[in-house]
């Protein structure tokens, strides 16, 4: 055999060995998520997102499967990002929790003021610190989008903390909750695709979500107030593009560059969007006879001492990885 023909046998057998890169053209990467096509921001995101890779790396081939189209539970998408069956998805790190009980601090309460001071924590040691524990768990953080929200109630009219006291309520994450039971709340657990029928039910009467998710879920349906937007949110959530990490792994240097070039552009687009989401989002729910306030600096300010006595007090205890991320945060953001 000429050497020729041993260096090309040898090179085929490594790819054999150890995978090809994602630069084979008829690999699909697929991307899962829960909410309706064309409608909601974190959709539009991700087709933007997979039309600027496109431009850069037009042999990638990608597949995306809104409102639960692919895989019905939101919860579950962790599952196959891990053992490799789904490359990529819009997953809210609060979903997987109860693998992963550190990924609370993409919505710790009190961390994170408004929109803007989230957005700044890209490439910060906290931001380091987040996608190392995601890595260690298999998935990469691919975009860096930021949901504001707040409450939506059946009942009352929701302020500080004393508000609460007495409502059932979905607070959509375990160390949230753990201050809303402080607060005297009745804490009912779910995706936010289970909110709707909730509310219609009587099971819930107090809603927590993503301004984004009270419009698309149509939730001024089932509410009579609101208290959301301004400049002191309590409810701010990470809900970015993630990656298997195993499919990660697998781009080549020009891909990978491609997709952080891709995801810069889909944040700024996203993250200031969200800010038209807020204000659509009070818009609809006066339109539809809702009640509709903001905190007051002071509400907020209780809200957060509640917040560090129950919900970080708590988190801080799950683990030094935990502790980790606190003291990231704080570096980061100057608190």
């Amino acid at each position: 055999m000429s050497k020729a023909c041993l260096v090309t046998a040898f090179c085929a057998g490594l790819v054999l060995a150890f995978g090809a890169p994602l630069a084979a053209e008829a690999q699909e990467i697929k991307i899962s998520h829960q909410w309706k096509q064309n409608t909601d921001e974190r959709d539009k995101a991700t087709r933007l997102f997979v039309k600027e890779v496109n431009k850069r790396e037009p042999g990638l081939k990608f597949r995306i499967y809104p409102s639960g189209s692919l895989i019905a539970k939101p919860v579950t998408q962790i599952d196959a990002l891990q053992n490799g069956s789904l490359e990529m998805s819009v997953y809210p790190l609060v979903y997987a929790t109860g693998k992963v009980p550190e990924f609370s601090i993409t919505i710790l309460p009190g961390a994170y003021r408004n929109i803007d001071e989230a957005v700044k924590l890209k490439g910060t040691p906290f931001y380091d610190e987040l996608q190392k524990l995601c890595e260690k768990n298999g998935i990469h953080i691919v975009t860096w989008w930021w949901t504001p929200g707040g409450f939506a109630s059946k009942t009352r009219v929701i302020g500080g903390p004393e508000t609460v006291k007495g409502l059932s309520m979905r607070a959509a994450d375990p160390t949230f909750e753990f201050m809303m039971k402080a607060a005297g709340a009745s804490i009912q657990s779910m995706p936010s695709t289970e909110i709707y029928p909730a509310l219609q039910s009587g099971v819930l009467d107090t809603v927590m979500t993503s301004d984004e998710s009270f419009v698309s879920m149509r939730i001024y349906e089932q509410t009579k107030y609101a208290t959301t937007g301004g400049d002191y949110t309590i409810f701010l959530l990470l809900q970015p593009l993630v990656m298997a990490k195993s499919a990660w792994d697998k781009l080549t240097p020009a891909q990978q560059k491609a997709f952080e070039e891709a995801a810069a552009i889909s944040e700024q687009a996203f993250n200031e969007n969200q800010k038209e989401v807020s204000k659509k989002m009070l818009e609809t729910f006066k339109k539809a006879g809702n009640e509709v306030r903001s905190l007051t600096k002071a509400e907020y300010d209780e809200w957060v001492a509640l917040a560090k006595k129950t919900s970080w007090k708590e988190f801080e205890g799950i683990s030094e990885d935990a502790r980790n991320l606190v003291a990231a945060l704080q570096k980061s953001s100057g608190s």
